[in-house]
């Protein structure tokens, strides 16, 4: 009988064949098309149907894997590929392992790094990035706060416990904090002003706020609990087209305020949420969070500019690229034309949307100082899953100083810049237009294997930046 192992055995695997520390050969049994577009890198194919005659003969002179060869098969779910295994096993083949759950559960596959943060200081700060491998999504974990083993006592301001959210003095700072000990995680006008009380439930040391949450919320709840820190606050970055957010479950299921940048209700968000305005800043355990509104990939665009250290920033700019521009108009209901087509809507979504998107970079992100470290929204994984220069699992990170002097796209004039991202639109991601509806609250996908298709994929949130745009003749 095959082993079977589940996608973060398989994601160790990986690894320690990247190290050298292991050899063997992945198998995907998909259909051509789906492994074409999209699979896990240094995979080979050889499209496998249960039921049918299996010739070992063709499989080895198809993909130059041998008995002698150690061998990890993957399907879309994880069936296909468990008979296939039988197969190879029945055939002489004694070392065969099965991913299970298949492409399905190797798109859940996370890893957690801490973000090193040069000019910190003595903040009481770590951010923790938190990468979901297979589609290069990229969320956070702003922690405040100092534990009581550390080097110094926490900073209460009343000399409590208790920490909070308010508008404490008419100015745009607000305050997030610990609580009080209660059993129960409540929010409330504590003394009759603007002054709202978060109440954590498990007497944790520090606090935290989770940024651009996936489905898989108990990653975000994990990295809380490794730095014994409570999640006061869940925010998103911008209404996200490739991906479903967990943000709003997660602060349900905490009992904290969802936030969202306050041009999202210009969106028709369905639900209700917390808005963040232009320069409004969270108090997290004495860190300042400041939001930025940095539209262009989408109207609600906003980045978060963390203490004096670290900017995150989203789907606005990237390690080695910036945002593209057109998803949001080119979705039907949701600011396009619909008499137009969808090229047109595109393309005419993409100039709007790059105009912003140069105000939005030269304007405010790049004038942060240069040592600010930039934390983007996701990394670049391609069709045949590999990711350039990140390696998964260690930081994805630049800076301020280093993007502007790395990214040619951000030598252009604005005319240019314009030219350049509206030249070459990049693959949309599958299913962008159900995604934003699901997002938006407006739609729902009835049942979690229907939200796992909708979102299989890698993530294609970057503008084709490298294009240069058509000649005229």
């Amino acid at each position: 009988m095959p082993t079977v192992i589940d996608a973060n055995a398989f994601r160790d695997m990986i690894d320690e064949r990247r190290r050298g520390e292991r050899s063997f050969a992945l198998v995907d049994t998909r259909p051509a098309e789906s492994y074409e577009s999209w699979r896990i890198a240094d995979s080979v194919h050889y499209f496998y149907k249960p039921f049918h005659e299996f010739d070992v003969d063709d499989f080895e002179a198809e993909t130059g894997v041998g008995p002698g060869d150690a061998i990890v098969t993957t399907c879309a779910k994880g069936k296909a590929s468990l008979d296939f295994a039988e197969e190879l096993e029945a055939a002489g083949y004694d070392d065969v392992t099965v991913l299970a759950d298949g492409m399905r559960g190797w798109s859940a596959v996370y890893d957690r790094t801490a973000v090193p943060l040069p000019d910190a200081g003595d903040e009481p700060l770590d951010v923790v990035q938190i990468q979901r491998r297979a589609k290069g999504c990229l969320g956070y974990l702003v922690v405040g706060g100092r534990s009581s083993g550390g080097d110094g006592e926490r900073d209460d301001p009343d000399g409590s416990d208790r920490v909070a959210i308010a508008d404490s003095d008419g100015s745009d700072r607000v305050a997030i904090a610990d609580s009080d000990g209660s059993d129960r995680v409540a929010i409330a006008d504590s003394d009759g002003s603007d002054r709202v009380a978060i109440a954590d439930s498990d007497g944790s040391d520090r606090v935290a706020i989770a940024i651009d949450v996936s489905r898989h919320g108990d990653e975000w709840r994990e990295a809380a609990a490794a730095r014994d820190a409570s999640i006061a606050a869940v925010l998103d970055t911008h209404v996200h087209a490739d991906h479903l957010s967990g943000g709003r479950d997660l602060a349900d299921e905490l009992g904290v305020p969802y936030y969202l940048p306050a041009a999202a209700a210009e969106r028709d968000v369905a639900y209700a949420f917390e808005s963040l305005a232009r320069n409004e800043t969270l108090d997290v355990g004495g860190v300042d969070v400041k939001a930025l509104a940095t539209p262009g990939h989408t109207d609600d665009g906003a980045s978060y500019l963390v203490g004096r250290s670290a900017l995150l920033t989203g789907d606005t700019l990237f390690t080695d690229s910036v945002g593209r521009t057109e998803l949001q108009f080119a979705a039907g209901g949701d600011g396009g034309d619909d008499d137009a087509g969808d090229d047109q809507k595109a393309t005419a979504g993409a100039a709007t949307g790059a105009e912003r998107l140069y105000e939005s970079l030269h304007g405010t992100l790049l004038a942060e100082p240069d040592r600010i470290v930039v934390c983007p929204g996701h990394f670049a994984v391609a069709n045949d899953g590999t990711t350039g220069d990140v390696t998964p699992g260690e930081p994805v990170t630049t800076t301020v100083g280093a993007a502007r002097r790395g990214l040619d796209v951000l030598d252009l004039d604005r005319g240019a810049f314009v030219e350049r991202i509206t030249a070459t639109l990049p693959e949309k991601p599958p299913n962008y237009e159900a995604v934003i509806a699901a997002n938006r609250g407006v739609e729902s996908p009835p049942d979690e294997v229907a939200a796992i298709e909708l979102e299989l994929g890698p993530n294609r949130c970057a503008a084709d930046a490298g294009a240069e745009p058509a000649a005229d003749d």
